[in-house]
């Protein structure tokens, strides 16, 4: 089941058809249970085929009041790419200390107004000179502290800033234009399949210049564990988004320019499409 928030309502897609949801995203997605919940909601009402056409012309990201936080350092690839980054001012051994640490390492990522919806304009910073984007499962947590759903999340960063020092990690993570959502919430019936594969491609200039895939297997950490240390001692209200950190990290030599389109899909997710402001 998904279910995508668009500027004409909230429409849940099962199979081939499609329902139109009259409640707020935050009565809608704030549930424990929520799979089954929309399943009885689902069955009193009538398909509406014709809302399936706000997929494409309406759509919103799928977050309304709630917060994003992501992981970081959640597979080896990341571990090595950010102590690449930290060499030089010697910051390198605390990534090597958290990925094998019981502590993970979870940040502040994005207000909800920062985030950006599929085909919206994601930023790079003025001051940056080595921008990459970083796509990750992102999961939605209740506030009962529940995984109920998911959703594709590009963690936009800034390399060099995060390189710099390490206290320089909430400039080069959150900033305006820096977090993608999207396309929906999936909310499958059982938790998502380590076997879940996660695709990269970015194309400059109508030709491709990465590619890359991952599956959630990679991933030393599992979700269930991170979503313990990111509501042990904090509540959300109305609930909240945590992406899962990335295993797809473009070489040295890359770095995100004006114009580049940036496409991450997630197996029975969909696909997020971004192109940098």
């Amino acid at each position: 089941m998904k279910l995508y928030r668009t500027k004409r309502g909230n429409v849940a897609e099962v199979g081939n058809q499609y329902y139109l949801i009259n409640e707020s995203w935050e009565q809608i997605i704030n549930h424990k249970g929520l799979h089954q919940k929309l399943k009885n909601e689902i069955s009193n009402l009538h398909p509406y085929p014709d809302v399936a056409k706000y997929i494409t012309t309406d759509l919103l990201p799928p977050i309304d009041t709630q917060e994003v936080w992501a992981s970081g350092v959640t597979y080896s690839r990341s571990k090595e790419a950010r102590m690449d980054e930290s060499k030089k001012s010697g910051a390198d051994v605390f990534y090597d200390k958290v990925y094998d640490a019981e502590r993970p390492e979870i940040f502040f990522k994005a207000t909800p107004y920062r985030v950006l919806g599929h085909g919206e304009k994601i930023r790079i910073r003025k001051d940056s000179t080595w921008n990459v984007p970083e796509p990750e499962l992102t999961l939605f947590i209740s506030s009962e502290a529940t995984i109920e759903g998911y959703t594709i999340g590009d963690d936009v960063s800034s390399r060099s800033i995060e390189g710099e020092n390490p206290l320089y990690l909430p400039q080069a993570k959150s900033y305006d234009g820096s977090a993608a959502m999207g396309p929906c919430l999936y909310i499958p019936a059982e938790p998502i399949s380590a076997s879940t594969s996660i695709h990269l491609n970015i194309s400059r200039n109508g030709k491709e210049i990465f590619a890359g895939s991952a599956t959630l297997s990679q991933m030393k950490r599992t979700l269930a564990e991170l979503t313990s240390w990111l509501t042990r001692e904090s509540s959300f209200k109305q609930g909240v988004f945590l992406m899962t950190g990335t295993c797809l990290v473009p070489g040295d030599g890359f770095t995100l320019q004006p114009g580049d389109v940036v496409n991450i899909a997630i197996d029975n997710i969909g696909v997020l499409t971004n192109t940098v402001a």
